[in-house]
């Protein structure tokens, strides 16, 4: 196991682990905080913190759960820190990155504008929900968690994590449903 040869002083484990872990971590964190650069900055805190810590990971879930605890706890620290006033939804698309796109060749070109741009409505959307719905609903959707993951990630019972993920849902879906009715 990685974590027990870095554990006995092969750091170069934990490289790989970094490797392993970086892509996900960052990619969902960019859901979660709405920026690419903050995003990658809470994932390189993420793992100096989770090296620094290792001796302390139980083995009893995941790595990834405990090292995306470390992360959303860097999170709230800076959030805490620095809070960011609110900006447009073109801003925060801006700063997240490119739209995505279709890529298949086949596919007609005004199909790959449709998705883009149902993609983005549901990422603007995704974004103006509280974060506590936000996260919950990143993990299971994004990261296809389950409901004992983003418990044991969140530090919050099994039940509160179904609630939040409901509500999050519903949130997100009246927030979508006049602008898709709209494009009909």
């Amino acid at each position: 196991m990685l974590i027990d040869r870095c554990l006995a002083g092969q750091t170069e484990a934990f490289g790989l682990l970094v490797q392993r872990y970086q892509h996900r971590l960052y990619g969902t964190l960019v859901h979660v905080v709405g920026s690419r650069e903050l995003a990658r900055d809470i994932a390189q805190d993420a793992f100096l913190l989770a090296f620094e810590k290792l001796a302390s990971f139980r083995g009893t879930s995941a790595f990834y759960s405990w090292l995306f605890r470390i992360a959303l706890n860097a999170a709230s620290s800076a959030h805490r820190k620095s809070p960011r006033a609110k900006q447009s939804l073109d801003a925060l698309r801006e700063r997240t990155g490119e739209e995505p796109t279709d890529n298949r060749a086949s596919a007609a070109p005004e199909h790959g504008l449709e998705v883009s741009d149902r993609q983005r409505l549901v990422r603007n959307a995704l974004a103006e929900l509280p974060e506590e719905f936000r996260t919950a609903l990143v993990l299971k959707e994004l990261e296809q968690l389950k409901y004992e993951e983003i418990a044991e990630i969140l530090n919050i019972p099994v039940g509160t994590v179904r609630s939040r993920i409901h509500r999050g849902r519903e949130e997100l879906r009246a927030k979508l449903l006049p602008v898709l009715k709209s494009e009909q």
